[in-house]
């Protein structure tokens, strides 16, 4: 959170810089202001909310969630496995869909993301985070959840076994293995 006393609008402002959250396997990272490039490279467990970032955010991220509440730069999403990203006002052709897909918002993650933006509010006093849960219907409809289609399967596999009483492994090694 910038000072009290700053004068700048952090939503405008980048204030951290390039690869923020490499490789990280587990904690939060809340950021309220623009961070750089190569956000979240990586991630493979973190929670992260920034409100923007710059070119080849999410690259490479087998895990974790990201929440964005601003701009995104070119090639975002190459590489990604796992994980989830919540973007707000995402450009479909900055994301590079070579393995993920562009959705809107699953009813059983609404309340996650409400969850997440409540806390990263507390945290930061986001001006962009207040807005946002002021009017939460409307928000909805402005993010995009950016999700790799594997990792999206193996989600289903897992969510079938266990409503089935069934062994994830065998049902995840089943599927695997046609």
């Amino acid at each position: 959170r910038p000072d009290e006393k700053a004068k700048f609008a952090s939503h405008e402002n980048v204030i951290a810089g390039n690869v923020i959250g490499y490789g990280a396997t587990q904690g939060e990272i809340f950021v309220r202001g623009i961070v750089g490039e190569r956000f979240c490279v990586r991630n493979s467990g973190a929670l992260a909310v920034v409100e923007g970032v710059g070119d080849h955010g999410c690259e490479y991220m087998t895990g974790g969630t990201v929440v964005i509440l601003g701009k995104t730069g070119r090639n975002f999403a190459a590489g990604m496995s796992g994980g989830r990203a919540f973007v707000l006002d995402l450009i479909p052709s900055l994301v590079n869909t070579e393995m993920v897909d562009v959705l809107s918002i699953p009813k059983d993650q609404e309340e996650n993301l409400k969850s997440i933006l409540s806390r990263f509010y507390a945290e930061t006093g986001s001006l962009i985070a207040h807005q946002l849960l002021g009017d939460w219907q409307a928000a909805l409809k402005r993010f995009s959840l950016v999700m790799p289609r594997d990792y999206a399967k193996v989600l289903a596999v897992i969510d079938k076994a266990e409503r089935e009483g069934r062994s994830v492994d065998d049902a995840i090694m089943e599927a695997l293995n046609g």
